[in-house]
């Protein structure tokens, strides 16, 4: 079974960073595209940014400039560091990842973590 699992969210004031991870675990065969997405309360989930198998980015416009995605292939991980952070910027991140691997062997399945909380004061 493959699960994705999300860790760094947190509290943070204003002007602060964190760092997001988010780790592939189970029988995976390969993976292409990962992102994170978020979803503030009352708001539709967005994509924050992704990037693709090799590498190729790609950027919400409100975060460009403060937000950096990158990925482990080794690791089967995919960070997303956060900086000059705004209050806009609270809401629950999720990763989500294109896998090759537990049930689906022959074609990639969408996955979604459970989320991480990230809360910006001001």
């Amino acid at each position: 079974q493959v699960q994705l699992v999300e860790s760094g969210g947190g509290l943070v004031q204003a002007g602060g960073s964190l760092r997001l991870s988010c780790a592939a675990s189970g029988m995976i065969f390969s993976i292409s595209a990962m992102g994170w997405y978020r979803q503030a309360p009352g708001k539709q989930r967005e994509l924050v940014a992704a990037i693709t198998g090799s590498g190729t980015t790609n950027y919400a416009d409100s975060v460009k400039g403060r937000f950096t995605i990158s990925r482990d292939n080794a690791k089967n991980t995919v960070y997303l560091q956060m900086k000059s952070l705004k209050p806009e910027d609270t809401a629950v991140y999720y990763c989500n990842a294109d896998i090759t691997g537990g049930s689906s062997r022959f074609a990639p399945r969408n996955y979604w973590g459970q989320g991480t909380q990230v809360t910006v004061s001001s």
